[in-house]
C-alpha cells in the first residue's frame, strides 16, 4: 500500500513537471525567443539568433541583431545549474579581456527573468544577459544541442560563422585559443 502511494505520487509529479515545461513553451506570454521561432525559421542557428528579440535581464527589450557583424561569444545558461553558475565569473573575465578585440560575450538565460534577476543580485556579470525561458532551449538546439543540456557555449565569427560549439563547462585555455583566433 505505501509503495502504491510513493509510485502515484511520482507519476503525479513527473505529469506535473512535464506538463510546467509543456506550458512554458506553448504558452508564450513573457517568451519571446520562443514566440519569435514558433513559425519555421529560414536560414541556420545564426540567422534564427539575429532575429530572437530577448528581453534583457532588466525587462528592456534588444534585438539580438544589434550583435550582428561582430564576434561573439553566447553563453546559454541558467540560475539553477551549478555549471553555468560556476563558469560565470571565468566568462566575465574573458568578456573583459576580449572586449579591446571587439568580442562581445552575451548570456541568454533559459529561465525565469525573475531567477535572472535574483540571481544578478548576488552575483555581477560583465556581459549583458537576456531571458530567454524555455524558447532558449529552442535556440540551442538549433546551433546542435540536441542533448538540450547547459552550459551550451557557442562562438560565432564577425561575418556570422560558427566557430565553437561546447556542451557544459567552458575550457578557459580553449576558449581563449579559438578567442585569439577571431
Amino acid at each position: 500500500m505505501k509503495s502504491t502511494r510513493i509510485l502515484a505520487a511520482l507519476v503525479v509529479a513527473i505529469a506535473a513537471t512535464a506538463g510546467g515545461f509543456y506550458a512554458g513553451h506553448v504558452f508564450t506570454g513573457n517568451d519571446s525567443v520562443a514566440a519569435s521561432q514558433s513559425a519555421p525559421a529560414s536560414g541556420n542557428a545564426v540567422d534564427q539568433l539575429w532575429k530572437a528579440a530577448a528581453p534583457g535581464a532588466s525587462g528592456t527589450s534588444q534585438p539580438l541583431a544589434a550583435f550582428k557583424g561582430k564576434p561573439v561569444v553566447v553563453n546559454f545558461w541558467a540560475s539553477w545549474c551549478g555549471l553555468c553558475v560556476k563558469e560565470m565569473p571565468q566568462l566575465s573575465a574573458m568578456q573583459r579581456e576580449f572586449e579591446k578585440k571587439g568580442i562581445t560575450f552575451i548570456g541568454l538565460g533559459v529561465d525565469s527573468e525573475k531567477n535572472i534577476n535574483d540571481f544578478l543580485q548576488k552575483v555581477h556579470v560583465d556581459y549583458p544577459v537576456y531571458v530567454t525561458g524555455f524558447g532558449g532551449a529552442d535556440l540551442a538546439r538549433s546551433f546542435g544541442n540536441n542533448a538540450g543540456g547547459l552550459p551550451f557555449t557557442v562562438v560565432i565569427d564577425a561575418k556570422g560563422a560558427v566557430r565553437s560549439t561546447k556542451l557544459g563547462e567552458v575550457d578557459k585555455a580553449e576558449l581563449r585559443k579559438i578567442l585569439n583566433t577571431l
